[in-house]
């Protein structure tokens, strides 16, 4: 992986970058889909493609589980098992293992679980976690981390990060060539931990930096106040990725304070649940004031759904629990990110990221809908 700075606005403020991956060039800031099971819900490889997706997620955990790794090792990696060719990124399951798994027992070699899906015992440390994703063939792979729940105190946050640190040294040395690894930056909520991560992890020399450890459940002052004081200490010169943080204002102050990669179930999940993001910010399609509706889902926007459908439409298929409510919902909803993205690394090119960020944030305040999100980053 080569990372190219393009543009910084400031010396603190948002950054157009690149990625130039064997599979593909990827330009940041972006919005990542999310694949859990070796799939983005309810969407082909072709119609990501055609949404303008560069790049996608999926996660060791979920696939080590289903179908197994055989299975995907016998199909080639998860490009070919998946049909996909353009760059992935694999989450190294430490946040899975933690969200999801039954009656976990950490000890300093890695972790051992029960499945969520069927009770049986598992063992997932450092090596096994980069074993799996050289088998899936990630163009970029993640440090298999120990997530600090909130609350934790001070002493349980400092084992953490130690135990964290221990596991990403022995993933640094278990690197593979043809793979690029980020290392992940935890220490909950307390300042000097997190700094003191980071500054550890910059001497293993990673090729990316992720933030973890956030969007669970921490109040957004919190979250807030690491991003800004990780993307200030956060060297410039390689990839800044935030973590399961997709929401957009969270994702606008991010990027001002530059950060580079994000995902999040955001788009995917509230798509099934019939709740989707507009130019005039959220909407519940189920709403009784859609029924006669024959103007399209938002007027701004040329997804395939918007220029095809009317809200009328889509609130009846949403209502009959119809297959394709669940497509043209995802693929508005993805191709809104995607868009959003694009618009906002034009914004920076043009230097008016303050206007853009203005102007977002306060369609999206205006908007008191809950989203669904139901802990993003346990998959999708």
């Amino acid at each position: 992986m080569k990372f190219e700075l393009i543009k910084k606005n400031t010396p603190k403020g948002p950054r157009l970058s690149r990625l130039l991956l064997q599979r593909g060039v990827v330009n940041c800031p972006v919005f990542m889909p999310v694949g859990t099971n070796a799939t983005v819900k309810a969407l082909s490889p072709h119609e990501l493609k055609e949404i303008g997706a560069e790049i996608i997620l999926s996660n060791t955990y979920h696939l080590y589980l289903r179908p197994g790794m055989d299975v995907i090792e016998k199909a080639g990696g998860l490009h070919r098992f998946m049909s996909w060719d353009g760059p992935l990124l694999t989450d190294s399951g430490g946040f899975q293992v933690y969200s999801l798994a039954r009656l976990r027992e950490i000890t300093e070699d890695g972790v051992w679980f029960r499945s969520h899906i069927d009770g049986s015992l598992h063992f997932l440390g450092p090596q096994e976690a980069m074993n799996i994703q050289s088998i899936l063939g990630s163009d970029i792979a993640m440090v298999f981390d120990e997530c600090t729940p909130y609350p934790s105190t001070y002493e349980y946050a400092r084992n953490s990060m130690n135990l964290t640190l221990k596991w990403a040294k022995k993933c640094r040395d278990l690197k593979k060539e043809n793979q690029a690894l980020f290392g992940i930056v935890q220490g909950g909520i307390y300042k000097d931990l997190r700094i003191e991560c980071l500054e550890r992890l910059l001497e293993m020399d990673f090729d990316g930096y992720a933030v973890g450890g956030l969007s669970v459940d921490e109040p957004k002052e919190i979250m807030y106040e690491i991003i800004e004081y990780l993307g200030e200490a956060m060297p410039e010169d390689r990839p800044r990725y935030l973590m399961g943080v997709g929401e957009i204002r969270d994702v606008l102050y991010a990027v001002e304070k530059g950060f580079d990669m994000f995902d999040c179930v955001m788009p995917t999940r509230n798509a099934r649940n019939g709740t989707l993001f507009t130019s005039q910010g959220r909407l519940s399609i189920k709403r009784a004031e859609f029924k006669y509706d024959n103007s399209p889902l938002d007027p701004e926007c040329e997804c395939y759904t918007c220029r095809n459908f009317s809200r009328s439409y889509l609130r009846h298929l949403f209502l009959t629990k119809e297959i394709l409510s669940m497509r043209l919902n995802t693929i508005h909803n993805l191709y809104f990110y995607l868009d959003f993205f694009r618009k906002m690394r034009k914004a920076i090119e043009e230097g008016r990221f303050g206007e853009f960020k203005r102007h977002w944030s306060n369609v999206f305040e205006a908007d008191e809908f809950t989203e669904v999100t139901d802990g993003a980053g346990k998959g999708d």
